[in-house]
Parts: structure tokens; sequence; C-alpha cells
């Protein structure tokens, strides 16, 4: 059966084109993708993430339970509020999910996963659980809004009481807080984002969640789809579970090396996997492309590269280049000239470093 966020209604009530995404009928545009996409990079834009999950840890032992289960190092996170991005492996070094883990005191830790990931990941986490007696609580009571953009973060601080919008405003990136809005709701205001953008991800309880988008709506803020959060994502260089990585590829073969701690002392699940495909290479790698033709790169579509046949992971039209950018998977070693077969006609590739735009703006070598 298909599932529904609590802004289901608001979204057709907008004129939002819904579609199937990982069994939630979630908006894919209100009107315009491309007109969503530069909203945000311009201004401010607000999308319903109410599909994808918060779990809270609770328990002496949440800390060692986390250093036991994720490839990043949980003991980077000192400070009350500090977040983390990670992978979570299995014993091949599998990525089980990408996450982020938010630290709120000792005992006491906070996760936000994937959607389409919820039920194999709260399986993974209570079964590991149970010998470090941590608690793990789906938090079904609790909405998702992020709200991104340059304009963002003034357009979110305007809606709380103003004795919180101090503290709202000093937060660091990666980072978390307690705050109240001005209608008196309770929110956790993340300084985190799937877009390239500044701007925050507030967690708030479900009946709340329909007011404070309307009154994110009367601050100027626009409903955004899940269409325009894709190419944002990816013109950012960001992976999408499912599409980029998936238990088959390890974070080294997703260009996640640098989500991998291995801290001296610390054999979390997946470590003895990493380590020898560390020292033995990856066979396969993830690499950023440019299309200067006409065309649109798409998932699925054949690489032909100097080191052997590959595939589009994730590709798309770029509102902000005015050219098709990707992600591609292909064997190890130096590319040589890179190749897409769109429908029989081999079209030349520009393999480049990604984030492929920063702050709104192409990084240099993206365009020539």
């Amino acid at each position: 059966m298909t599932q529904k966020t609590i802004l289901n209604d608001t979204h057709r009530a907008l004129g939002a084109k819904m579609v199937d995404f990982g069994g939630w009928d979630m908006p894919i545009h209100y009107g315009s993708q491309i007109e969503e996409h530069h909203q945000v990079r311009r201004d401010a834009g607000m999308f319903d993430v109410s599909h994808m999950t918060v779990v809270d840890l609770h328990g002496e032992q949440a800390r060692a339970f986390l250093r036991k289960l994720m490839a990043n190092s949980v003991d980077k996170l000192r400070t009350p509020g500090k977040a983390l991005y990670t992978c979570m492996l299995d014993e091949q070094g599998g990525v089980i999910d990408d996450l982020i883990i938010y630290c709120l005191d000792e005992t006491f830790f906070r996760l936000v996963v994937n959607a389409a990931t919820r039920a194999k990941d709260l399986a993974w986490l209570c079964r590991h659980a149970v010998a470090f007696s941590v608690d793990v609580r789906q938090r079904s009571d609790l909405g998702i809004i992020a709200v991104q953009g340059p304009g963002a973060r003034e357009k979110v601080i305007g809606l709380l009481r103003e004795e919180n919008r101090a503290a709202a405003e000093k937060l660091g990136r990666f980072s978390g807080i307690d705050v109240i809005s001005a209608g008196g709701a309770p929110l956790f205001l993340a300084r985190t984002g799937y877009t390239g953008e500044d701007g925050f991800e507030v967690m708030l309880p479900q009946e709340q969640v329909v007011a404070f988008w309307n009154a994110l709506r009367e601050q100027g803020v626009m409903p955004i789809g899940l269409g325009a959060r894709d190419t944002l994502r990816l013109e950012a260089g960001m992976n999408l579970y499912g599409q980029d990585m998936d238990e088959t590829v390890t974070p080294y073969a997703a260009a996640l090396g640098w989500t991998v701690s291995l801290d001296e002392g610390r054999d979390f699940i997946g470590r003895s996997a990493l380590e020898a495909q560390r020292a033995a290479g990856t066979a396969k790698q993830l690499i950023g492309v440019v299309m200067d033709e006409k065309g649109v790169l798409r998932h699925g579509q054949k690489i032909l590269a100097a080191t052997g046949e590959g595939e589009v992971l994730s590709g798309t039209f770029s509102p902000t280049l005015g050219k098709s950018i990707g992600f591609v998977r292909v064997p190890a070693g130096e590319p040589g000239a890179v190749r897409v077969d769109i429908r029989g006609r081999e079209v030349p590739l520009r393999v480049v470093k990604f984030p492929f735009v920063r702050e709104g703006k192409a990084q240099p070598g993206i365009l020539e």
C-alpha cells in the first residue's frame, strides 16, 4: 500500500504532480521543475521529506554501539548537537544505508535514514542493539521539512520565538538545536541538507507540520518537488542511495572513501573488507562527467572508457550549468576518453571533479 505524509492533501491542493517514490506518494513538482531548481539556488525552497525516518537511540552504550555499526567515527562527535554523515555497512563492506547521526548527549543519539531502507535499517539496528542494551525508537510522530537556499535560514529564523533566534543564527553547519516556533511548535533545527545550499532540516511533531509549512509559504518559501531535489543534489555531488550505491558496492567504489575512518582500535562491521579492498584496490570507480553536446545522461546508459565498459548511475540535465551531468561507474584506472552510448550514438564526455556546482556557481573546470 502506498504511504502518504501528513502534507499529502496540501501538496494536492497546491497542484503538485504526484508520483510513487519508494512506496510513498510524493510531489515530483508543482508546475515547473526547472523553476523550482532555480528558486532554491536563488533564494529559498522547502521540501517535504517526512518520508524519511528519524530513529532515536538511547542507552549508556549508545556511542559504543555506533562505533561498531558505522564506517565513520562517531568519536568525532564530542559536542552535543554536532552531526556526522556516514555509511552503515554489512560484513562485506556493502552500504546498507547512508545517514546522518546527531549527538544529543552521551546517552542519546539521533539518526535520519532513507525512506526506501527504513525496514532493513531498523532490523539491522535492532539486531545489533541487543548486545549494547540500546533502545532503538522509530520516531513516527515526527515529520521533516527541509528549507534550502541562500535565503532559507533567515526565513526559518523569522518563524522562531524571539528568545531562540540568536542561538539559531549562531548554529554551525552540521549541527542541530532544539527551539520553539512562534506558533509554539517544538522544533529540532538541523543545519544540514541535500542540495548544496545552506539551510535547515526541521524535525517537528506531525500535528504541527501543516501549520509550519503554511507559515513558511507566508514567508515566501516556495514548495519544491523531488524532481528539483534530485537535480540539486547531483549538481552538489551528493550520492543517491539505491542508484549510486547499495549493498553491492563499498564506500570506496562509491567515491565515499572520505566517510571511512580507519581509526586505531575500532573494529566496525565491514572494516576488514574495506581494509582488504584498500590494499588491493577497487575493481570499479565512480567518476563525474559532463556532456557538452546536446542530450541528457540517464541512469543505465552504457559508458565506454579506456579501462572498459561501465554505466551511468545518476544522470540529468543541470539547470544551473545548462548541460547534462552525471555520475558514472567504470573499471578502475585512468579512464581516458570516455563516451556514452545514446541509442547507438557514441557521445564524448568530459571527466571532471565534483561537486559540479557550489554556492550556486559552476566549479572551476566544469564549464568550457
